[in-house]
Protein backbone atom coordinates (compact mmCIF):
# COMPACT_ATOMS: atom_id res chain seq x y z
CA UNK A 1 0.00 0.00 0.00
CA UNK A 2 1.40 3.43 -0.95
CA UNK A 3 2.40 5.74 1.86
CA UNK A 4 0.23 8.77 2.57
CA UNK A 5 2.14 11.88 1.43
CA UNK A 6 2.13 14.66 4.02
CA UNK A 7 3.45 18.18 3.34
CA UNK A 8 4.34 20.59 6.15
CA UNK A 9 4.61 24.32 5.42
CA UNK A 10 6.00 26.45 8.25
CA UNK A 11 8.13 29.55 8.83
CA UNK A 12 10.16 27.94 11.62
CA UNK A 13 11.44 24.54 12.67
CA UNK A 14 13.95 23.32 15.21
CA UNK A 15 16.96 23.20 15.02
CA UNK A 16 17.12 25.68 12.12
CA UNK A 17 15.02 28.52 13.55
CA UNK A 18 13.44 28.58 17.00
CA UNK A 19 11.16 31.57 17.61
CA UNK A 20 8.04 30.05 19.21
CA UNK A 21 6.58 26.66 20.08
CA UNK A 22 5.81 26.18 16.37
CA UNK A 23 9.46 25.21 15.89
CA UNK A 24 9.11 22.35 18.37
CA UNK A 25 5.86 21.04 16.92
CA UNK A 26 7.14 21.17 13.34
CA UNK A 27 10.23 19.23 14.41
CA UNK A 28 8.48 16.50 16.39
CA UNK A 29 5.21 16.07 14.48
CA UNK A 30 6.73 15.21 11.08
CA UNK A 31 9.03 12.65 12.64
CA UNK A 32 6.15 11.11 14.59
CA UNK A 33 4.15 10.78 11.36
CA UNK A 34 7.13 9.41 9.46
CA UNK A 35 7.50 6.77 12.15
CA UNK A 36 3.87 5.84 11.47
CA UNK A 37 4.56 5.29 7.79
CA UNK A 38 3.78 8.68 6.21
CA UNK A 39 5.99 10.10 3.46
CA UNK A 40 7.06 13.57 4.59
CA UNK A 41 8.20 16.81 2.97
CA UNK A 42 8.85 20.05 4.89
CA UNK A 43 9.17 23.57 3.46
CA UNK A 44 10.25 26.77 5.22
CA UNK A 45 11.90 30.12 4.35
CA UNK A 46 15.69 30.42 4.45
CA UNK A 47 15.80 33.43 6.75
CA UNK A 48 19.18 35.17 6.96
CA UNK A 49 19.81 34.13 10.55
CA UNK A 50 19.78 30.42 9.64
CA UNK A 51 23.40 29.34 9.55
CA UNK A 52 23.98 27.55 6.24
CA UNK A 53 27.34 26.07 7.15
CA UNK A 54 26.37 24.74 10.56
CA UNK A 55 23.12 23.30 9.24
CA UNK A 56 24.74 22.05 6.02
CA UNK A 57 22.32 23.68 3.61
CA UNK A 58 23.09 23.31 -0.07
CA UNK A 59 21.33 24.51 -3.17
CA UNK A 60 19.16 22.13 -5.20
CA UNK A 61 20.00 23.26 -8.72
CA UNK A 62 17.20 21.31 -10.42
CA UNK A 63 14.58 23.07 -8.25
CA UNK A 64 16.06 26.57 -8.32
CA UNK A 65 15.68 29.08 -11.12
CA UNK A 66 11.96 29.80 -10.92
CA UNK A 67 10.60 33.34 -10.66
CA UNK A 68 7.72 34.25 -8.37
CA UNK A 69 5.72 37.25 -9.59
CA UNK A 70 4.49 39.72 -7.00
CA UNK A 71 2.90 43.00 -8.06
CA UNK A 72 4.26 42.49 -11.59
CA UNK A 73 7.83 42.06 -10.33
CA UNK A 74 9.82 38.87 -10.94
CA UNK A 75 11.49 37.51 -7.82
CA UNK A 76 14.05 34.68 -8.20
CA UNK A 77 13.42 31.58 -6.09
CA UNK A 78 16.40 29.58 -4.86
CA UNK A 79 15.79 26.20 -3.21
CA UNK A 80 18.16 24.77 -0.64
CA UNK A 81 17.96 21.57 1.34
CA UNK A 82 19.24 20.21 4.64
CA UNK A 83 18.87 16.88 6.36
CA UNK A 84 18.12 15.86 9.91
CA UNK A 85 20.15 12.62 9.99
CA UNK A 86 18.66 11.35 13.24
CA UNK A 87 15.17 11.59 11.72
CA UNK A 88 16.00 10.74 8.09
CA UNK A 89 14.06 13.85 7.06
CA UNK A 90 14.91 16.50 4.50
CA UNK A 91 13.85 20.13 4.84
CA UNK A 92 13.55 22.39 1.78
CA UNK A 93 14.37 26.08 2.24
CA UNK A 94 12.98 28.83 0.01
CA UNK A 95 15.49 31.62 -0.47
CA UNK A 96 15.48 35.03 -2.13
CA UNK A 97 18.14 37.68 -1.63
CA UNK A 98 15.76 40.63 -1.36
CA UNK A 99 13.21 39.04 0.97
CA UNK A 100 15.16 36.71 3.24
CA UNK A 101 18.81 37.74 3.38
CA UNK A 102 18.44 39.70 6.63
CA UNK A 103 19.68 38.98 10.12
CA UNK A 104 16.19 39.39 11.56
CA UNK A 105 12.99 37.50 10.80
CA UNK A 106 9.92 39.79 10.96
CA UNK A 107 11.29 42.96 12.60
CA UNK A 108 14.51 44.93 12.24
CA UNK A 109 17.07 45.56 14.97
CA UNK A 110 14.93 48.49 16.18
CA UNK A 111 11.95 46.14 16.58
CA UNK A 112 10.19 47.73 13.61
CA UNK A 113 7.94 45.45 11.55
CA UNK A 114 9.37 45.01 8.05
CA UNK A 115 7.30 46.99 5.55
CA UNK A 116 7.45 44.16 3.00
CA UNK A 117 6.31 41.33 5.26
CA UNK A 118 3.25 41.09 3.04
CA UNK A 119 5.33 40.39 -0.06
CA UNK A 120 7.55 38.01 1.89
CA UNK A 121 4.43 36.07 2.92
CA UNK A 122 3.08 35.97 -0.63
CA UNK A 123 6.47 34.92 -2.01
CA UNK A 124 6.75 32.09 0.50
CA UNK A 125 3.24 30.73 -0.07
CA UNK A 126 3.45 30.90 -3.88
CA UNK A 127 7.01 29.59 -3.86
CA UNK A 128 6.15 26.66 -1.63
CA UNK A 129 3.47 25.40 -4.00
CA UNK A 130 5.63 25.90 -7.08
CA UNK A 131 8.46 24.01 -5.39
CA UNK A 132 6.23 21.03 -4.65
CA UNK A 133 5.08 21.03 -8.27
CA UNK A 134 8.67 20.98 -9.45
CA UNK A 135 9.42 18.12 -7.06
CA UNK A 136 6.78 16.11 -8.91
CA UNK A 137 5.37 14.99 -5.57
CA UNK A 138 1.61 15.03 -4.90
CA UNK A 139 0.63 15.35 -1.22
CA UNK A 140 -2.61 13.91 0.10
CA UNK A 141 -2.49 16.29 3.08
CA UNK A 142 -0.99 19.80 3.32
CA UNK A 143 -0.54 21.03 6.90
CA UNK A 144 0.12 24.78 7.26
CA UNK A 145 1.53 26.22 10.49
CA UNK A 146 1.14 29.85 11.46
CA UNK A 147 0.22 33.08 9.76
CA UNK A 148 3.06 33.17 7.21
CA UNK A 149 1.49 30.09 5.57
CA UNK A 150 -2.05 31.52 5.65
CA UNK A 151 -2.39 32.07 1.89
CA UNK A 152 -1.61 28.46 0.99
CA UNK A 153 -5.19 27.20 1.57
CA UNK A 154 -6.82 29.85 -0.66
CA UNK A 155 -4.26 29.25 -3.42
CA UNK A 156 -4.88 25.52 -3.28
CA UNK A 157 -8.65 25.98 -3.49
CA UNK A 158 -8.49 28.45 -6.39
CA UNK A 159 -5.43 28.76 -8.65
CA UNK A 160 -4.18 25.23 -8.00
CA UNK A 161 -7.49 23.41 -7.57
CA UNK A 162 -7.23 21.54 -10.89
CA UNK A 163 -3.46 21.11 -10.83
CA UNK A 164 -2.60 17.38 -10.91
CA UNK A 165 -0.11 17.90 -8.07
CA UNK A 166 -2.70 19.21 -5.63
CA UNK A 167 -6.18 18.40 -6.90
CA UNK A 168 -6.74 15.64 -4.30
CA UNK A 169 -4.97 17.37 -1.40
CA UNK A 170 -6.74 18.10 1.87
CA UNK A 171 -5.66 21.14 3.85
CA UNK A 172 -5.09 21.37 7.62
CA UNK A 173 -4.36 24.73 9.22
CA UNK A 174 -2.86 25.12 12.71
CA UNK A 175 -3.87 28.25 14.61
CA UNK A 176 -1.34 29.69 17.03
CA UNK A 177 -1.57 32.56 19.49
CA UNK A 178 0.70 34.71 17.35
CA UNK A 179 2.97 37.16 19.17
CA UNK A 180 2.94 39.51 16.15
CA UNK A 181 0.44 42.28 16.78
CA UNK A 182 1.25 44.18 13.58
CA UNK A 183 -1.00 43.91 10.54
CA UNK A 184 0.23 43.49 6.98
CA UNK A 185 -0.11 46.57 4.69
CA UNK A 186 -3.54 47.55 3.41
CA UNK A 187 -2.90 46.47 -0.19
CA UNK A 188 -1.76 43.01 0.89
CA UNK A 189 -4.90 41.30 -0.39
CA UNK A 190 -4.62 42.96 -3.80
CA UNK A 191 -1.02 41.77 -4.21
CA UNK A 192 -1.99 38.27 -3.07
CA UNK A 193 -4.48 37.65 -5.91
CA UNK A 194 -3.32 35.03 -8.42
CA UNK A 195 -4.70 33.71 -11.71
CA UNK A 196 -8.14 32.20 -11.22
CA UNK A 197 -8.85 34.44 -8.24
CA UNK A 198 -10.85 37.61 -7.62
CA UNK A 199 -10.86 40.16 -4.80
CA UNK A 200 -13.66 38.14 -3.22
CA UNK A 201 -11.27 35.25 -2.57
CA UNK A 202 -9.01 37.40 -0.39
CA UNK A 203 -11.81 39.32 1.33
CA UNK A 204 -11.47 37.36 4.57
CA UNK A 205 -7.81 38.37 4.86
CA UNK A 206 -8.49 42.05 4.21
CA UNK A 207 -7.31 43.78 7.39
CA UNK A 208 -4.02 41.84 7.38
CA UNK A 209 -4.02 41.24 11.14
CA UNK A 210 -3.30 37.90 12.78
CA UNK A 211 -6.98 37.02 13.32
CA UNK A 212 -7.82 37.93 9.71
CA UNK A 213 -4.99 35.78 8.39
CA UNK A 214 -6.13 32.86 10.54
CA UNK A 215 -9.77 33.27 9.49
CA UNK A 216 -8.83 33.55 5.84
CA UNK A 217 -6.77 30.37 6.04
CA UNK A 218 -9.48 28.49 7.93
CA UNK A 219 -12.07 29.56 5.35
CA UNK A 220 -10.27 27.51 2.69
CA UNK A 221 -9.02 24.66 4.89
CA UNK A 222 -10.59 21.24 5.38
CA UNK A 223 -9.66 20.89 9.05
CA UNK A 224 -8.33 23.05 11.89
CA UNK A 225 -5.86 22.37 14.68
CA UNK A 226 -5.50 24.53 17.79
CA UNK A 227 -1.74 24.82 18.27
CA UNK A 228 -2.12 26.89 21.44
CA UNK A 229 -4.29 26.65 24.53
CA UNK A 230 -5.41 30.26 24.06
CA UNK A 231 -6.80 31.51 20.76
CA UNK A 232 -8.75 34.74 20.19
CA UNK A 233 -12.50 34.66 20.73
CA UNK A 234 -13.10 35.81 17.16
CA UNK A 235 -11.14 32.88 15.72
CA UNK A 236 -12.74 30.42 18.15
CA UNK A 237 -16.21 31.52 17.12
CA UNK A 238 -15.35 31.36 13.43
CA UNK A 239 -14.02 27.81 13.74
CA UNK A 240 -17.07 26.70 15.71
CA UNK A 241 -19.46 28.25 13.19
CA UNK A 242 -17.57 26.67 10.28
CA UNK A 243 -18.24 23.18 11.68
CA UNK A 244 -14.99 21.95 10.17
CA UNK A 245 -13.22 18.95 11.73
CA UNK A 246 -11.23 20.37 14.62
CA UNK A 247 -8.40 19.04 16.75
CA UNK A 248 -8.30 20.60 20.19
CA UNK A 249 -5.08 21.79 21.78
CA UNK A 250 -2.93 19.13 23.40
CA UNK A 251 -0.04 20.06 25.64
CA UNK A 252 1.65 16.69 25.26
CA UNK A 253 3.86 15.24 22.54
CA UNK A 254 1.40 12.42 21.84
CA UNK A 255 0.57 12.93 18.18
CA UNK A 256 -1.89 10.07 17.80
CA UNK A 257 -4.81 12.43 17.23
CA UNK A 258 -2.92 14.14 14.40
CA UNK A 259 -2.45 10.75 12.78
CA UNK A 260 -6.18 10.05 13.09
CA UNK A 261 -7.03 13.47 11.63
CA UNK A 262 -4.73 13.01 8.63
CA UNK A 263 -6.08 9.54 7.96
CA UNK A 264 -9.70 10.64 8.23
CA UNK A 265 -9.48 13.66 5.94
CA UNK A 266 -7.23 11.97 3.39
CA UNK A 267 -9.89 9.27 3.13
CA UNK A 268 -12.57 11.98 2.84
CA UNK A 269 -14.31 10.66 5.91
CA UNK A 270 -14.78 14.02 7.59
CA UNK A 271 -15.91 13.77 11.16
CA UNK A 272 -15.60 16.19 14.05
CA UNK A 273 -12.76 15.06 16.25
CA UNK A 274 -13.12 17.75 18.86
Amino acid sequence: MAKTKLLFITHEMSPFLELTKISEITRQLPQAMQDKGFEIRILMPRFGNINERRNRLHEVIRLSGMNIIIDENDNPLIIKVASIPSARMQVYFLDNEEYFQRKHVFKDNSNKFFADNDERTIFFCKGALETVKKLGWSPEVVHCHGRMSALVPVYLKTTYKDDPTFKNAKIVYSVYNDDLSEALPVDFTRKAIMNGMTAEHTEAFKDGGTDALHIGAITYSDAVVYGDAEVSDEVLKFVKDSQKPTLEYEGTSDYENYYNLYEEISNEDLVTLA
